[in-house]
């Protein structure tokens, strides 16, 4: 679900939300919206998250499902590494890693997956993104999302992993400077990815077995909850605006065909309203005429972003929202910050909530 990672303006450490590294590394298209953003990633926002309104009955519930959808579930049995590997990391560099003692992920998906294959316990420090909670007690290492290259090496990491909107790059090369592996995963844009990345951090911890064993879990609920979508006719599908909002920043952005969210509402037998009314980069800025030509049934939000607006009752304030079908229903799907664009090990937890809150007898919005 992607984001480049060219905004300067930062806020102080731990005041934007889980979401903001991601959205970083996205600019929307047209410079009044990429202004927004820039905004937006300035004064993003720690607010308390706003569910969307009752879960359907269509939907099976997934192992560990949305009622603990911030922890994360590890294997069943430990993995024990087979060390020394050597890897390709995404930047062109090889690298080899002799130890897996004191691991530093460094966005929050990739700690999602390094806690998932069993390695929690290795795991020395954390990105603000991280935010399930077998990870909030360690150590933050990124400064609104910049990471400080002195915190990581004073805490003698063994192994960094990575992926390409982590930066600086003044930092990225301070540490493999300092001698330490430093893995660069490509980031995850849509679901064919999950497996891809679970593989390669697998394949860097010295445990390609237990990447594949997590792999096949994965795929299989996610799978499993496909399987629960009501049948209906291409013509007769949901059409879903994902949109991103931050209220106090007056930032409202339409997500297109590159926003990260188009795999996600496909998967769940969704039309990604914004990329079929041509909408073809990441995000614009919201107008009555680009919501009025996605004609949007239901609308998905961030939860932090909807409370942002205060609520549904705020959101169909925004022009041109109360117009569409979505906003005329109040019908509103509204997911984690922290999960709802990782494309990882909770991924199927996203769809179900997704698939619940979509298909719940007469809409989500309250």
């Amino acid at each position: 679900m992607h984001i480049s990672q060219a905004f300067a303006t930062r806020s102080p450490e731990g005041s934007e939300g889980p979401d903001a590294g991601r959205m970083r590394a996205r600019r929307p298209a047209g410079g009044r919206a990429a202004a927004a953003l820039t905004a937006a990633v300035a004064f993003a926002l720690v607010l308390t998250g706003c569910g969307g309104g009752g879960g359907g009955n269509s939907a099976p519930k997934s192992a560990g499902s949305t009622a603990d959808a911030d922890r994360v579930e590890p294997l069943a049995a430990p993995p024990a590494p087979k060390l020394p590997v050597t890897v390709d990391s995404a930047d062109g560099a090889k690298v080899t890693i002799d130890s897996t003692d004191r691991i530093v992920p460094l966005t929050g998906s990739l700690s999602e997956i390094v806690f998932t294959l069993g390695f929690g316990k290795q795991v020395v420090a954390r990105d603000i993104t991280a935010t399930f909670e077998q990870a909030e007690k360690l150590p933050v290492v990124t400064r609104a999302h910049d990471v400080s290259a002195e915190s990581v090496l004073s805490l003698k990491p063994t192994i960094v992993l990575a992926d390409t909107t982590t930066g600086p790059a003044e930092a990225i090369d301070q540490i493999r400077d300092a001698g330490i592996p430093l893995v660069v995963v490509e980031p995850a844009k849509e679901l064919a990815d999950v497996g891809r990345r679970i593989d390669t951090v697998a394949e860097a911890l010295g445990v390609p077995s237990a990447g594949t064993e997590l792999k096949e879990r994965t795929e299989s609920r996610i799978a499993a909850v496909q399987k629960s979508i009501p049948d209906h006719a291409d013509a007769e599908k949901p059409r879903v605006a994902f949109l991103y909002l931050r209220g106090s920043a007056s930032v409202y952005l339409l997500g297109g065909a590159e926003s990260g969210a188009s795999s996600l509402l496909e998967a769940a037998g969704a039309v990604d309203a914004g990329k079929e009314s041509g909408l073809d980069k990441d995000f614009t800025a919201i107008t009555s005429e680009a919501l009025a030509k996605a004609a949007p049934d239901a609308i998905l939000v961030m939860s932090k972003g909807l409370a942002s607006v205060d609520g549904m009752d705020g959101l169909v304030k925004i022009p041109g929202i109360a117009e569409t079908p979505a906003g005329m229903d109040r019908r509103v799907v509204s997911i984690d910050d922290g999960v709802l664009l990782n494309y990882g090990p909770r991924t199927d937890r996203v769809l179900t909530e997704i698939v619940e809150q979509l298909y719940a007898k007469g809409g989500t919005g309250q």
